[in-house]
C-alpha cells in the first residue's frame, strides 16, 4: 500500500500522475468488475500502481455515487498515496458522431467545498431530458422513471436506472444555461469533451464540413479534450493546422489534453492504452487541474515518463543554512524548475539566493560591497550552507570562506548576481562585459574537437583567421611588388628616348675622342698606329673582361655572406616565430628540428668552387706584371715586340698588352705631353665604351617594357583579388565561428529570433577618396572641387567592395581604371615628378587598407555595443536562457528586470524563461510579477523579515509552494507590484475568467 502522500509540497509544482477518468466499481454503464470482493480488486491495483496515481477523477455516468464511494473507502485508510480524488460526471450530448454515437461530454468537479457533494448534485438536478411530453432530471428517481418508461419490463431498479442514464441526453445550450445561471458551478467545474472519432468531437464530419461550426462550439465550450493522440495534442496547443491565434479566435484559447485509463475492468485500472500515462505539473489539488487549463503546454504531458528537466547532478534539492538562529525555516526545498524569491524590500530575498550560490561555490566572483555576504558579513562568521542536490551530492561551503574561493572548487552553478547584471547591462569604456560573455557562449557553445586547443574566444578566434590573413598579407605583399615592378618598368619604358639620344651622343662622343687620340701619334707613323689602335682596343676589351670577371668575384662572396647570415639569423628566426605563432601544432622538439632550414644542395662548395675559378680567371685575364728593371742591367731593345705579329691579341693578359701598347707608344714618338693626353683619353673612350655598352643593354630592355608590363599588370589584378579571395576566407571562417550561435537565434523563442548576427565587409570609400584626392589639382578636371572622386568610386566599386566575389573587385577596379585613368592623369599634382606621381597613384589606387571585415551582433538590428541599459538586459537574460545551451548548471539571477520595463519582461523575457526551464534549473530574485505569473513559475519562496535592529540580522521566515497553492498566490498579489493584474493579464490574453486571482473558469465567456 502507498504510504500517505503531500498533495500541497512546499516544493512548489511537481510532475505528479493523474487518471482523470477512471470507472470503479458499480458504474452505471459497462461495469466489468465481476469480482466478489471488486471494491478490494479495484483499490489495490489503484495502490500498487507503478508510477503510483496521485490524482483519480471517478467517473460515472450522470452521477456521483462511485465517487461518493471511493471516497469514503479513502477515509477509512486505503488509497493513502492518492492525493486528490475528484468526481468526473460523463454524459452524451444530444449531438450525434457520423458512427451514431451521443458526443461524451465531462463534467470534473472541484472536491474542495465542504458542501461539494450536495452542490453537484444539485446541479446535476437542473440537467432535464425531455421525453414524451415529459421531463426527466438528471436524479437517481427521475433516471429509474425514465428507463421504466422506455421499457415497461424493467422491474430491477438497477437496471431501469442503466436504462435512464443510457438514454438521457442533454444540450450544449442547457449546460450553457446551467453555467451562466450559477457563479458555484463556473467556479467549481471544468467541462471535458472527448476528441474521439466515436464518441467524440472528431467524429462531427461530414460532406462539405456542415458540422464544422458544431464542432467548434462544442470545443470552444469545453476547457479540456480528453485524447492522446500526438496529432490532437499538438492541434490544441496551436502546434499543428491551427495557430495560437487561431485557437484563440475560434476555440477559445489552447487547450489541455488530458487522459485516462477509462476503466470499466479491473485489468484496465491505471493501464491507459499505449502507456500514455497522463502527468500533470503542480500539487496534487484540484487548483492544479485548472492551472493547466491556462497554462496546457507547460502543466500537462502525455507519456509513459514526465518530461525530465535540469539533470539530477545540475538540479538542486534544498539549502540548508546552518548557524544562522534568524532564518526560519533553516532548510528550504528547491524545486528542480524555475523558483522565484519574491519578498518586500530588505525582506531577504538577495540572501538566500547568496547562500544557495555560496553553497555551490559561485558566488566569490559575483560579489560587491552592496551584497548581503559582505554587508552583513561580520553576523555570518559561523555560517554554513550545504546543497543536497537531486543525485544524492552535497556540496557545503563556509559564508566566511567565499572571499577566498578558488580554483579547487569550480562554481556548480551560474550566479548573475544584481551587480553583475548592472555591469554587464552598462556600456561603459572600451571593455563590453556583455559582448566579453556572448563570445564565452560562443566558445563554449563549440565542441571540444573545433577548439583548436585554444583556451578561449579569443584564441579561436585568432587561430581560425590565421590562415586567411596570411593569405591577405601575402597577397599584399605580391601585390606591392607587381605595383613596384611596374613602376620601374615605366620607368625603363619613359627613359628608352633619352637612353637612344644618350647612346647616340655617346656614341658620337666616342668616335671624337678616337680621332683625337689618333691625331697625337706623329706623322708618319701611320703602321704603328694601326697597331697602337689594335693594342688599345685590346686593353679596353680586356679590361670589361676583367672587370665582369672581378665583379663575379665580389657577388659570390657577397653570396657566400648571404648563406652565413640566413643559417645564423634568418633560418634560426623563422624556426622560432613558427613555433611561437603554431604552438597548437603540439609538436615535439624533436619535431620541430625536421623544420630547420637549410639549402637543397651543397652550396658552400659550390660558391669555394665558383669563386676558386673566377679568381683564377682574374689572375688569368690580368697577368703578371712586368719586371721592373735591375739596377746595371742593360736596357731592353724597345724595337723588340713584346707579342709577336700575328698572335690572337685576345688570348694575351692585360698586362702584357698593356706593355705592348705603352712600347709602341715610345717608338710612335708621341712626346711625354701628348702620352698622357693619349692616356687620358684612351681611359675616357673605355669609360665611355663601357657606358656605351651599358646604354645598350638598358635600351634593350627597355623595349621588353611594353611586354612585361602586360605581365607584371596582371599579377598586380591577380594579387588583388587574391586579397579579396583572403577578405571572403575571413568571413567564411566567422560565420562558421558563429555558426553555433546562429543555429539557436534560428530555434529560439520570438524575442531570441530579433538577435542577429553579421559578418560585413566594412568599407570606408570615403577616406580611400580622400586618400585619392591627396594626389590630385582639385582645381580643374572631372573631378575638381572634391568629393567627385567619392561619387566614381562608389558608382564603380562600391558594390564590388562591400559583397562582391573577388574576381568582382578586379574586374571593378579594371572598369574603374579604363574609365578614369585619363582623368586622374589629366589631374596630376604639377608640383610632383611625374613618375613620382604614377607609383602614388597606383598604390594608392590598388590599395585595400580601407576594407576590413567586421562582425558582430545585433538586436533589432543595432548592434549589441549601441543597446540602452534595458535592452542590453534583454540580450543578457536571452543569452543565458536560450543561448548557452552547453551551461546546463543551474542558473540564479538576482532582479534581472532592474532595467526593463514590463511590457519588455512580458514580450520579450516570459517565452524565454519557459523554454529554458525546461532544461535547467533557474532561480531568480525579483520584483516583477510577469516574471512569476506568466512564466508559471513552479516555486515560489516568499521571503519576509522581522524588525531591525542595529546589532543583529532580522528574523527572516521563508514559505514555499507553487502558483496552484491559494497562499502563494495571495502572496504574490500582495507583495509584487502588479501582481493580481498580472493574474488578470494572463486570464484575459488566454481567454480565461476569473473573479479571483485565482481563475475560475476556462473557455466559456
Amino acid at each position: 500500500m502507498n504510504q500517505g502522500f503531500e498533495a500541497v509540497s512546499p516544493q512548489g509544482s511537481t510532475w505528479h500522475r493523474w487518471d482523470p477518468h477512471i470507472h470503479a466499481p458499480g458504474t452505471a454503464l459497462n461495469d466489468g468488475y465481476g469480482s466478489l470482493e471488486p471494491w478490494e480488486v479495484f483499490l489495490d491495483k489503484v495502490e500498487k500502481s507503478d508510477p503510483p496515481i496521485r490524482a483519480l477523477g471517478i467517473t460515472d455516468y450522470c452521477g456521483i455515487d462511485c465517487y461518493v464511494e471511493t471516497v469514503a473507502r479513502r477515509n477509512s485508510g486505503r488509497l493513502q498515496g492518492v492525493g486528490l480524488i475528484f468526481p468526473n460526471v460523463e454524459f452524451r450530448l444530444s449531438i450525434e458522431t457520423i458512427k451514431g454515437s451521443g458526443i461524451n461530454l465531462h463534467l470534473l468537479f472541484s472536491p474542495e467545498s465542504p458542501d461539494h457533494i450536495e452542490r453537484i448534485r444539485n446541479v446535476l438536478s437542473g440537467l432535464i431530458f425531455p421525453h414524451q411530453d415529459e421531463q426527466f432530471r438528471c436524479t437517481r428517481p427521475d433516471l429509474i422513471r425514465l428507463g421504466r418508461v422506455l421499457n415497461p419490463n424493467l422491474v430491477d431498479d438497477r437496471a431501469a436506472y442503466r436504462e435512464g442514464v443510457n438514454q438521457f441526453k442533454v444540450s450544449l445550450d442547457s449546460l450553457r444555461k446551467a453555467f451562466d445561471a450559477s457563479a458555484w458551478l463556473r467556479a467549481n467545474c471544468l467541462v471535458a469533451v472527448s476528441g474521439g472519432g466515436t464518441d467524440g468531437t472528431s467524429g462531427l464530419q461530414g460532406d462539405g464540413g456542415q458540422w464544422a461550426a458544431t464542432r467548434k462550439n462544442i470545443e470552444r465550450f469545453a476547457d479540456i479534450i480528453f485524447s492522446a493522440n500526438p496529432k490532437q495534442v499538438d492541434f490544441y496547443l496551436g502546434r499543428g493546422a491551427a495557430t495560437v491565434e487561431d485557437l484563440e479566435t475560434k476555440w477559445g484559447g489552447r487547450k489541455p489534453c488530458l487522459h485516462g485509463s477509462d476503466a470499466h475492468t479491473a485489468d484496465r485500472v491505471g493501464l491507459p492504452d499505449n502507456a500514455r500515462r497522463c502527468w500533470l505539473h503542480g500539487d496534487v489539488t484540484f487548483e492544479t487541474l485548472r492551472q493547466a487549463v491556462i497554462e496546457p503546454e507547460g502543466r500537462v504531458h502525455i507519456g509513459e515518463t514526465p518530461p525530465q528537466g535540469a539533470l539530477p547532478g545540475n538540479a538542486i534539492r534544498s539549502v540548508c543554512v546552518t548557524s544562522a538562529p534568524w532564518m526560519h525555516p533553516p532548510q528550504i526545498p528547491i524545486n528542480t524548475g524555475m523558483v522565484a524569491i519574491i519578498g518586500a524590500r530588505g525582506s531577504g530575498k538577495t540572501a538566500l539566493a547568496d547562500f544557495i550560490a555560496t553553497g555551490a561555490y559561485g558566488v566569490s566572483q559575483r560579489l560587491s560591497a552592496n551584497s548581503f555576504l559582505r554587508r552583513a558579513g561580520k553576523f555570518l562568521g559561523p555560517t554554513r550552507v550545504e546543497l543536497t542536490w537531486e543525485n544524492e551530492e552535497h556540496t557545503s561551503n563556509g559564508v566566511a570562506s567565499v572571499e577566498h574561493e578558488d580554483i579547487w572548487d569550480a562554481p556548480h552553478v551560474q550566479y548573475l548576481s544584481q551587480q553583475f547584471v548592472e555591469q554587464l547591462c552598462s556600456a561603459e569604456g572600451l571593455d563590453d562585459a556583455l559582448v566579453t560573455e556572448i563570445q564565452r557562449v560562443i566558445f563554449d557553445a563549440h565542441p571540444e574537437a573545433a577548439r583548436l586547443d585554444a583556451a578561449d574566444f579569443a584564441s579561436l578566434l585568432k587561430l581560425r583567421m590565421q590562415s586567411a590573413r596570411d593569405a591577405r598579407d601575402r597577397h599584399h605583399h605580391a601585390l606591392v611588388r607587381a605595383t613596384e615592378g611596374i613602376n620601374a618598368e615605366m620607368v625603363r619604358k619613359e627613359a628608352l628616348a633619352k637612353l637612344e639620344k644618350d647612346r647616340d651622343e655617346t656614341a658620337k662622343a666616342l668616335k671624337t675622342d678616337r680621332e683625337d687620340r689618333a691625331r697625337l701619334i706623329p706623322k708618319g707613323q701611320h703602321q704603328r698606329a694601326g697597331q697602337l689602335e689594335s693594342l688599345t682596343a685590346a686593353v679596353e676589351a680586356k679590361q670589361r673582361t676583367l672587370a665582369d670577371v672581378q665583379a663575379r668575384v665580389q657577388a659570390l662572396t657577397g653570396l657566400q655572406n648571404d648563406v652565413k647570415t640566413f643559417r645564423s639569423q634568418t633560418a634560426p628566426e623563422w624556426l622560432a616565430d613558427a613555433r611561437d605563432r603554431r604552438p597548437e601544432s603540439a609538436l615535439s622538439a624533436e619535431d620541430w628540428s625536421f623544420f630547420k632550414l637549410d639549402f637543397v644542395g651543397d652550396v658552400d662548395s659550390l660558391l669555394q668552387q665558383r669563386l676558386e675559378l673566377a679568381r683564377a680567371e682574374a689572375l688569368r685575364l690580368q697577368g703578371a706584371p712586368a719586371e721592373p728593371p735591375v739596377a746595371g742591367t742593360p736596357i731592353p731593345d724597345t724595337d723588340a715586340p713584346l707579342i709577336p705579329q700575328g698572335t690572337d691579341l685576345d688570348s694575351q693578359p692585360l698586362s702584357l698588352l698593356t706593355q705592348e701598347r705603352n712600347r709602341l707608344q715610345k717608338l710612335a714618338g708621341i712626346d711625354e705631353q701628348n702620352a698622357r693626353r693619349y692616356k687620358l683619353l684612351t681611359e675616357k673612350i673605355a669609360r665611355a665604351e663601357s657606358a656605351f655598352a651599358k646604354q645598350n643593354a638598358d635600351i634593350e630592355r627597355a623595349i621588353k617594357a611594353d611586354a612585361i608590363l602586360v605581365q607584371l599588370r596582371s599579377a598586380r589584378t591577380d594579387a588583388y583579388q587574391g586579397i579579396f579571395e583572403a577578405i571572403i576566407d575571413e568571413e567564411r571562417e566567422l560565420s562558421q565561428l558563429y555558426a553555433p550561435l546562429h543555429e539557436r537565434i534560428l530555434k529560439g523563442p520570438r524575442a531570441v529570433r530579433k538577435l542577429s548576427f553579421s559578418v560585413r565587409r566594412e568599407v570606408d570609400v570615403g577616406a580611400w577618396a580622400r586618400r585619392g584626392e591627396e594626389l590630385l589639382d582639385l582645381r580643374k578636371g572631372p573631378f575638381r572641387g572634391g568629393g567627385e572622386l567619392l561619387k566614381a568610386a562608389e558608382e564603380l566599386l562600391g558594390a564590388a567592395w562591400r559583397a562582391g566575389a573577388a574576381v568582382d573587385a578586379a574586374k571593378a577596379m579594371r572598369a574603374f581604371v579604363e574609365a578614369h585613368g585619363a582623368s586622374l592623369r589629366q589631374q596630376r599634382l604639377e608640383n610632383m615628378p611625374y613618375l613620382e606621381w604614377v607609383r602614388a597613384v597606383s598604390q594608392w589606387l590598388y590599395s585595400t587598407e580601407h576594407i576590413q571585415v567586421g562582425y558582430g551582433l545585433q538586436y533589432e538590428e543595432i548592434d549589441i555595443e549601441r543597446l540602452s541599459p534595458g535592452t542590453r538586459g534583454i540580450v543578457l537574460l536571452l543569452l543565458y536562457l536560450a543561448l548557452d545551451a552547453s551551461d546546463e548548471r543551474p542558473l540564479i539571477i538576482d532582479q534581472p528586470e532592474e532595467n526593463l520595463d514590463p511590457q519588455s519582461v512580458f514580450e520579450e523575457l516570459v517565452p524565454a524563461f519557459c523554454e529554458a526551464k525546461k532544461r535547467r534549473q533557474i532561480i531568480i530574485v525579483t520584483h516583477n510579477a510577469n516574471l512569476v505569473v506568466n512564466t508559471d513559475v513552479d516555486q515560489v519562496i516568499v521571503a519576509r523579515s522581522g524588525a531591525h535592529s542595529p546589532d543583529s540580522l532580522p528574523e527572516i521566515s521563508y514559505e514555499s509552494g507553487g502558483l496552484e497553492n491559494p497562499r502563494i498566490r495571495e502572496a504574490v498579489c500582495s507583495i509584487l507590484e502588479g501582481g493580481e493584474r498580472a493574474f488578470q493579464e494572463r486570464a484575459r490574453r488566454l481567454r480565461v475568467n476569473m473573479a479571483s486571482p485565482a481563475p475560475a473558469h476556462g473557455g466559456r465567456q
